[in-house]
């Protein structure tokens, strides 16, 4: 397994991360697809055999059960200072102001809960989760360098917002001597490249680590167009993300399919080729919950696209608005 430094800083990361929303209680919070921790356990085993020492999780994941889930294998396997762990905060995890968002109370507040969650008594790479822009930035950018002072968070990262917020928030912190984001956690595939726009350039020139979210677009890129799954029809976010370009998105994933056959590799393992092969991604996040699935995924190191099937998959595309924000 080949890793990386998430841009320019010192953090190192494996080319695949594992992302752990599939972790979690079925019965708490909003994923009823999510599997419980005897489902997660090889998962997670074979992860590591595989050389993947990065896993992305977030404290709304399954009400919390997630960072449970995987706060207790890690350490079950003893891997503690092996791995990277990324959790996030924002979302609502209780009433009252320090139950979400990211005032200082609820950033200070909510990390102490994801420590204890996940069992460890420092994380590796604490994101915001989206913006909150009811907040000064100023309020939680000084609250995110004093936990990296403090030694609970080793480095910090954003996730989807504008090109332009970003910057503000990269150079606010310059402006302070606070601590940069490292890392940006944006959605981005062939069916969502919006962030090939601004977002991207940004990150290349400022040495900040791309780490996508959804890669394969909830799936849609790993199948034929129009199959549906049991996640795909209870995951009421996703539902909103690809209804603007139907018509494109269509001929996206068709090329895909013909891309994987005349391969003789799987779709997935074409899309996540694609991704590994711009030269804003440091790793992206990839979602699994059976052994297979890893197995098929981590085979697409292997696949190197040529420019011809690139342009191919790329050509019909058309220009959309961004979502996730």
């Amino acid at each position: 397994m080949e890793h990386v430094r998430l841009g320019k800083s010192g953090l190192m990361t494996s080319r695949l991360i594992i992302g752990c929303m599939s972790f979690g209680d079925p019965q708490r919070g909003p994923h009823p697809w999510s599997i419980g921790i005897d489902e997660a356990r090889p998962v997670v085993r074979a992860a590591l055999d595989a050389g993947i020492t990065c896993f992305d999780t977030a404290n709304v994941y399954s009400d919390g059960s997630s960072e449970e889930i995987l706060g207790a294998l890690i350490e079950e396997f003893g891997v503690r200072e092996q791995v990277v762990i990324a959790t996030k905060v924002n979302g609502r995890m209780g009433p009252g102001p320090k139950g979400g968002g990211l005032s200082r109370g609820a950033i200070l507040s909510q990390v102490e809960e994801s420590l204890r969650r996940l069992g460890t008594d420092y994380i590796d790479l604490y994101q915001i989760h989206r913006l909150d822009r009811s907040v000064p930035l100023e309020e939680t950018l000084q609250a995110l360098d004093d936990l990296v002072r403090s030694g609970k968070v080793r480095y910090i990262g954003a996730s989807s917002m504008h090109a332009r917020e970003f910057v503000r928030a990269q150079y606010t912190a310059d402006l302070h001597g606070w601590t940069r984001f490292v890392t940006m956690q944006d959605q981005y595939s062939l069916l969502m490249r919006e962030e090939e726009r601004e977002m991207h350039p940004f990150c290349l020139e400022e040495g900040v680590g791309v780490i996508p979210w959804s890669p394969l677009a909830r799936g849609r890129l790993a199948r034929e167009w129009g199959t549906s799954t049991y996640r795909l029809e209870t995951d009421q976010p996703g539902a909103t993300f690809y209804t603007q370009a139907e018509e494109s998105d269509r001929a996206v994933v068709e090329a895909v399919g013909e891309v994987a056959a005349e391969r003789g590799v799987s779709r997935a393992q074409v899309a996540l080729a694609w991704n590994l092969h711009k030269p804003a991604v440091s790793a992206p996040i990839v979602g699994v919950s059976r052994v297979e699935q890893l197995q098929e995924l981590v085979g697409a190191l292997d696949v190197k696209l040529d420019d011809e099937e690139i342009a191919r998959l790329e050509t019909p595309y058309t220009p959309r608005r961004p979502v996730g924000f």
